[in-house]
């Protein structure tokens, strides 16, 4: 076996150094991969900090599977790195082996939706040059003879998969990461963490105390795991995740079992991992066993003191791993305390996604943000009122756990602590049929249910631990009938909405959408930086614009008004104190939109202001009377017709809403929700990331590039423009009826050059459309006459469709519904 790296041993409390740039907590797979990654960016003066011996909390027991294909595009881009550093790049830079076993991946399909949901993997795994196949039961039979292939109905057979060994792995990076500068110390608990408070007020990391001595730092990084909680406590930061018992059992030797492809039965809810001439054997069951104090729980490969259960020759254990709200990891800078970083509740995932999340994590202490796309990692997309409710961490991470080898369904919806934020429209839609979606705890709507009221319950458990299992739960049985792959059965709901805004007038809830005020004396230079688009414009106007990060990434796309002062406590607009000054508002104000050809005309029964093109252009705002209330009315649209937002003072959102509907009926006005939203809003394109540039996203014309006002992110664009775009946002229509959902991937004369990032029916030509970022195959410029020049495919679960490529939208392309031209 490998030796240790020379580690840094303890004598006196001298021997810690008294500054550190960072300091990571914690010796598993994600401490190891982001101390590694902190060094390849040249911090050497770093230090990582292990209470007992690498890979003694919840790294030793991994099974360390590495499976190449997930329903994800950056996740598939994280585990493509992983497997470099774990198979090529360690052994390269060290001459050390990490026990990196190249076996292959068998995914086990006994039913056509999981097949199904395979075959995407396989489609997806196209656009990344990851080989794979899905094969038929007599095939898996042939790859696998030990296999009972009877009851298959497919499996998906990835040859590049394998497993990882953690303590080789763990021992090669921290070798790699020493020789490069790094200190590692074992035997190392830290004791607390001590903040200070800077002359803005902005709590940071002062420095780390430990049974040894202090440790003065400006960053540390908590990978501690199932630790983690209790790590954030010192700091005064929450850390939602929850522990939980994993049980898993190794058999005893299986002859012919040596050098198959490990195994994942997702509906039964077990993996196989081949483990020499044995199997390990684990899963996730409905009633997992809250771990509630981790405090003594101590393993590691060097003297095992495992719970043993021996019963025919198996040997059972049941560690502890850390599960999260949506089954994701929690990663980057804690909101409460700068210089506080996650890298924890990695969902038994730690090994698969070390490698690259060590390296986004590693980006963002260096740099402030990640190179990819981490959104779905970032602690921030839990809002706060979250975090520290023990309910709603309890609840979720149960469900998360218990979903986990679920299929990934595009519709999907938790049932679990539901209910957490709702507007003060919620009960009256309720009442209507609104299916509610949940978003950063937020209710927002959905569709209308045709059906009646169908109201989200209490959680049950599924019915686990005693708890009487929801009965006649309408909410779960319309979600169950959403679990598929072709169009739902509620297809037709949603098409009316869209068509009825199309065609007549529909109202939209969106007070989810996040409302800030920006106020004080340099309001004008803080806007002039922040934004892309001018927007230093007359009070009363609005002004599409972006949001950059200072690589030219959009972190927001957004709109910005420009408001008069206002006297003092007014509702509609902030107040001023002298001083520059930003105000969240999204829980003050509420926003319901009117859209539709039809819109001007019920608008104008119901607001005391005339609405005509002359006297309220596109793009403008003004305060005005709705049935006695005043609201702040602008005019825009997020769907591609005329339209106005209404901002509503909490306490007269329902008389408003009343009157709107009243005065809507004889127009043929409806309910809508954020499905419609979605797929008419596809017709005026587009899909962003903090890793798009506005240039890739045809978005050019939000940018002051003309003038010479600075903002962040233009250095980038210029920088872009000059060189040529390397990858290009392209609209795509297929003309049969065929249901898509993004992930697809796409060809250009049969040639793998991206994927559909959304995709979406489009109702109103009854065609599919979706919309991708393609590359050249070469590396060069991505031109407009490189898309014209070629023809183009998608391909859907395996199958391959004839798609038409736009670089404008094929609806209303000069954008003259919203401005209230038609005919």
């Amino acid at each position: 076996g490998l030796s240790p790296p020379k580690m840094k041993i303890l004598e006196s409390p001298l021997t810690i150094g008294e500054l550190f740039n960072v300091v990571v907590i914690g010796g598993g797979s994600l401490g190891c991969q982001t101390l590694y990654h902190l060094c390849k960016l040249g911090m050497t003066n770093v230090v990582l900090l292990e209470r007992d011996r690498l890979t003694a909390g919840t790294t030793w027991h991994t099974a360390g599977l590495l499976w190449q294909l997930r329903p994800s595009d950056t996740e598939v881009e994280l585990l493509a790195h992983t497997r470099n550093v774990i198979s090529s790049e360690l052994e390269e830079e060290t001459d050390l082996e990490t026990g990196w076993i190249q076996n292959g991946g068998l995914f086990i399909a006994s039913n056509k939706q999981r097949l199904d949901e395979y075959k995407r993997l396989m489609s997806l795994g196209k656009a990344y040059g990851i080989e794979s196949y899905v094969l038929s039961p007599a095939e898996t039979k042939d790859l696998y003879p030990l296999m009972n292939v009877k009851d298959l109905y497919g499996t998906l057979y990835v040859p590049k998969d394998g497993t990882m060994d953690p303590a080789g792995t763990c021992t090669t990076l921290s070798r790699a990461a020493t020789a490069r500068g790094a200190t590692v110390i074992e035997n190392c608990p830290v004791t607390g963490i001590q903040v200070k408070v800077d002359d803005l007020g902005v709590k940071r990391v002062k420095e780390v105390e430990t049974a040894h001595g202090t440790i003065q730092t400006p960053c540390v990084v908590n990978c501690a795991g199932v630790w983690a909680t209790k790590l954030g406590e010192m700091a005064g930061v929450n850390v939602p995740l929850i522990a939980m018992h994993h049980a898993y059992v190794v058999t005893e030797r299986i002859e012919g079992i040596q050098n198959m492809p490990n195994v994942r039965d997702h509906d039964a809810s077990v993996y196989l991992r081949l483990q020499g001439d044995a199997l390990s054997v684990g899963g996730y069951e409905h009633n997992p066993i809250f771990w509630n104090d981790v405090s003594l729980y101590t393993v590691h490969i060097y003297g095992l003191h495992w719970m043993r259960v021996f019963l025919l020759s198996l040997l059972v254990c049941f560690p502890p791993e850390s599960f999260t709200a949506d089954h994701k990891p929690l990663m980057g800078e804690a909101p409460e305390v700068r210089g506080f970083f996650l890298g924890c509740g990695f969902n038994s995932a730690g090994m698969m996604l070390g490698g690259g999340c060590g390296k986004e994590l590693a980006h963002w202490i260096n740099h402030g943000r990640p190179e990819k796309d981490m959104c779905g990692y970032d602690i921030r997309r839990f809002h706060h009122s979250l975090t520290n409710n023990n309910r709603w961490i309890r609840e979720r991470s149960h469900e998360s756990y218990a979903k986990n080898y679920s299929v990934v369904f595009p519709f999907d919806e938790p049932l679990a602590s539901r209910n957490m934020r709702t507007d003060p429209f919620h009960q009256v839609l309720q009442e209507q049929g609104c299916v509610f979606q949940e978003r950063h705890g937020w209710e927002r709507p959905g569709w209308f249910n045709r059906g009646g009221p169908a109201p989200v319950l209490d959680y049950d458990y599924y019915g686990a631990y005693d708890v009487p299992k929801n009965t006649d739960y309408k909410y779960s049985e319309i979600l169950g009938k959403e679990y598929t792959f072709d169009f739902p059965p509620h297809h037709d709901a949603i098409r009316d909405e869209c068509l009825s805004c199309r065609n007549a007038v529909a109202v939209f809830d969106m007070s989810y959408f996040g409302k800030f005020y920006l106020t004080g004396p340099d309001a004008k230079k803080a806007a002039d930086w922040l934004f892309t688009a001018d927007v230093n414009k007359a009070p009363g106007s609005t002004v599409y614009t972006c949001m950059l990060n200072k690589r030219g990434g959009v972190e927001s796309d957004l709109t910005v008004s420009r408001l008069e002062p206002s006297p003092a406590h007014h509702p509609l607009t902030p107040e001023s104190n002298g001083k520059r000054h930003t105000s969240n508002q999204s829980f003050e104000n509420s926003a319901m939109c009117d859209l539709c050809v039809d819109s001007r005309e019920l608008l104008q029964e119901v607001l005391n202001s005339d609405l005509s093109n002359d006297a309220f252009p596109f793009s403008t705002h003004k305060i005005v009377n709705a049935a006695g209330h005043k609201v702040r009315a602008m005019r825009l649209s997020f769907v591609g017709e005329m339209g106005w937002e209404l901002h509503i003072p909490k306490e007269s959102c329902l008389p408003v809403y009343h009157a709107v509907m009243a005065a809507g009926a004889k127009y043929g006005i409806c309910n809508a929700g954020y499905r419609a939203i979605d797929s008419l809003s596809i017709e005026k394109g587009m899909d962003l990331r903090p890793d798009d540039t506005p240039l890739e996203a045809g978005l050019a014309f939000t940018c002051k590039m003309k003038t010479s006002i600075p903002f962040l992110g233009r250095q980038a664009l210029e920088a872009q423009k000059a060189e040529g775009l390397r990858r290009r946002i392209v609209c795509f229509t297929v003309d049969e009826k065929v249901p898509m959902f993004g992930l697809e991937a796409i060809f250009r004369n049969g040639v793998p050059v991206g994927h559909l990032r959304r995709s979406e029916f489009r109702f109103a030509i009854d065609k599919t459309i979706g919309y991708g970022y393609i590359r050249n195959p070469d590396g060069g410029v991505v031109s407009p006459d490189f898309v014209r020049s070629r023809e183009f495919t998608l391909e859907r679960m395996g199958v391959t469709y004839k798609a038409t490529a736009h670089l404008k939208s094929p609806f209303d392309p000069e954008n003259k519904h919203v401005k209230g031209i038609y005919g």
